[in-house]
């Protein structure tokens, strides 16, 4: 019996969807993401963004309240935090509206828009997980 050797494959033996993937876009994290996995999660980092994300997918906007009220679980400051990591990665536009009290709504941008594919490939892999272990 000969034993066979665990670790990375050679580079003519990948296979999969990221076979593709040149070695100098695999680096690791740095201050400023290169990977383009890595980029994903800067916009979507956080135990919440992501739920966040899908709210702003099911409505378009929303206002901070019409947030909270949706993800009751969250706190007020991560909230705020996810608010503004989401708005400063381009994904929400804050807007002001002038005027006592100030109004502020959250605007899905083009480039949140774009997150959809991988929000949905979220729900469809958790419905999976949920099904086969519920």
């Amino acid at each position: 019996m000969t034993h066979q050797t665990v670790g990375h494959a050679p580079a003519g033996d990948r296979a999969g969807p990221l076979a593709d993937c040149p070695d100098d876009a695999l680096v690791p994290p740095g201050p400023e993401p290169l990977c383009p996995v890595d980029v994903t999660l800067a916009a979507l980092g956080g135990r919440w963004t992501p739920l966040v994300l899908r709210e702003f997918l099911r409505r378009g906007q929303a206002t901070y309240s019409e947030l909270s009220a949706a993800l009751p679980a969250l706190s007020d400051k991560v909230l705020s935090d996810r608010l503004a990591q989401l708005t400063g990665a381009g994904v929400v536009e804050r807007h002001r509206t002038p005027g006592w009290p100030p109004r502020v709504r959250y605007v899905l941008t083009g480039r949140g828009r774009a997150l959809e594919p991988v929000v949905h490939s979220m729900w469809e892999w958790g419905t999976a997980q949920r099904d086969v272990h519920g």
